[in-house]
């Protein structure tokens, strides 16, 4: 029986290790709490807990790798290259789901020579909105045409009846990925032409988009579209253009948030300070009315959506924000964890789609892709099982000697998007496609 060894024992990991021991795989699921391990793995046969620590049980990393046939890490990224790096060392396969870094990038001859694959950007997002698009595109060049303008658009949110908050938000990921990811630059092609964006100004740059029997949303650009054109293998391209999704008021209340200083990251003396006395520091004001205040520094009327909002999450209580608190994010973070959890068996959903205008030189067809997924109501969310269940498909194929790749990856080629959205769509996640002349 071959052997994984799966690093982390987070929001995503149950579908993967369920997923390997149904398939004839013997699992140990390595985690800094050992209960959460234990716990994970409660009703799977063929498989085994074990207490790690990435950042201290060098040696234990070491052991666990020399004993399985493959590594999975669903740590936070990065951890991600020290865990390769030993995978390498010991001629064992490797799979993430997070985005390849500059370091892991350096690791491609060593993994050539070791003659194993490092299968990274493998989940939902990155991973999913690859495969999907990759193979409409193979599809699209195989007959002659040359794609004008791709754009794809990814969003975790509740699902519609559990969209029960003023911030149309639940947390399916960690708090802080969600409000790191409001800093990050943006970098895409419109019309032949590349629009940079800050991160302070991501969240004024997003659009209205309905999306035919899903309903209405915002997008808005997410980090960098431009890599993607030799990524996808589509030079022609006039238009790039991937983003998030999320309901309707996010980006104009993440807006305020990112205005107001709010995701700050420098040191911050927080010590016995509550939120409402947090906030009237950020708008330099000792107005009694510290909403007032905190509405003339955002230039919005008091009884605007916005404030309600950071009333709402907590911002203006008079309560202590938690010991050790070291960052205006972190403070955020908190409330996030507390109030944005989702309630027993409401359901979460995965919204993606991608539209492709396509020039054949006599005619051009556009073609619209949308996966919808939900969660199972006290089982597993739509964000575990789309970020999990590709990479443990993708480990099972690695095992099983049908992949035979070597090197960093990521899965953009047909041996190995085809049979994995094959499988995904077996298992109920499946894209409806429509293609029309234009």
């Amino acid at each position: 029986m071959k052997r994984v060894l799966c690093l982390g024992a987070g929001l995503v990991a149950r579908p993967y290790v369920e997923y390997l021991t149904k398939h004839g795989f013997h699992v140990i699921v390595a985690s800094r709490t050992l209960h959460k391990a234990q716990r994970l793995i409660s009703g799977c046969e063929n498989a085994e807990a074990q207490q790690f620590d990435i950042e201290k049980d060098d040696d234990l990393l070491e052991e666990l790798t020399k004993s399985v046939d493959l590594v999975c890490s669903l740590l936070p990224y990065t951890y991600h290259v020290k865990a390769a790096k030993v995978a390498i060392r010991h001629g064992k396969h490797f799979c993430t789901t997070s985005y390849i870094s500059t370091e892991m990038m350096k690791l491609d001859e060593s993994a050539k020579a070791a003659e194993v694959a490092l299968l990274n950007e493998c989940g939902v997002d990155p991973g999913i909105d690859h495969m999907s698009a990759k193979r409409i595109i193979d599809d699209i060049h195989r007959r002659d045409g040359r794609i004008v303008k791709f754009t794809s658009f990814t969003g975790g949110l509740p699902a519609p009846e559990a969209n029960t908050n003023p911030w149309g938000y639940k947390l399916s990921w960690s708090p802080r990925g969600v409000l790191l990811a409001g800093r990050n630059d943006a970098h895409f092609l419109r019309d032949g032409k590349e629009v940079k964006i800050p991160g302070r100004e991501l969240f004024a740059s997003c659009e209205i988009m309905e999306i035919p029997g899903v309903g209405v949303f915002e997008g808005y650009p997410n980090r960098d579209s431009m890599s993607y054109i030799e990524i996808y293998g589509i030079p022609e391209v006039q238009t790039i253009l991937r983003g998030t999704l999320r309901n309707v008021g996010w980006c104009s209340t993440l807006k305020s948030v990112v205005d107001l200083g709010l995701l700050g990251l420098e040191p911050q003396n927080l010590e016995g300070m509550t939120y409402r006395e947090m906030m009237r520091r950020l708008v330099q004001s000792q107005d009694e009315n510290v909403e007032s205040a905190v509405a003339r520094k955002l230039g919005i009327p008091e009884e605007d959506p916005i404030i309600k909002r950071l009333e709402w999450i907590g911002l203006f209580d008079d309560r202590p924000i938690p010991a050790g608190t070291g960052t205006y994010l972190d403070a955020l973070c908190h409330l996030f964890e507390e109030k944005l959890q989702y309630e027993p068996n409401e359901r979460d959903m995965i919204v993606m789609h991608h539209e492709f205008v396509a020039d054949f030189g006599d005619h051009q067809e556009r073609t619209t892709s949308t996966l919808v997924d939900y969660g199972i109501p006290g089982g597993d969310s739509s964000m575990s099982r789309t970020v999990a269940l590709p990479v443990a498909i993708a480990s099972r194929m690695i095992l099983e000697g049908t992949v035979t790749l070597t090197g960093v990856l990521r899965p953009v080629m047909p041996e190995l998007y085809n049979p994995i959205l094959d499988e995904l769509e077996s298992l109920g996640i499946r894209f409806t496609e429509r293609t029309e002349q234009i």
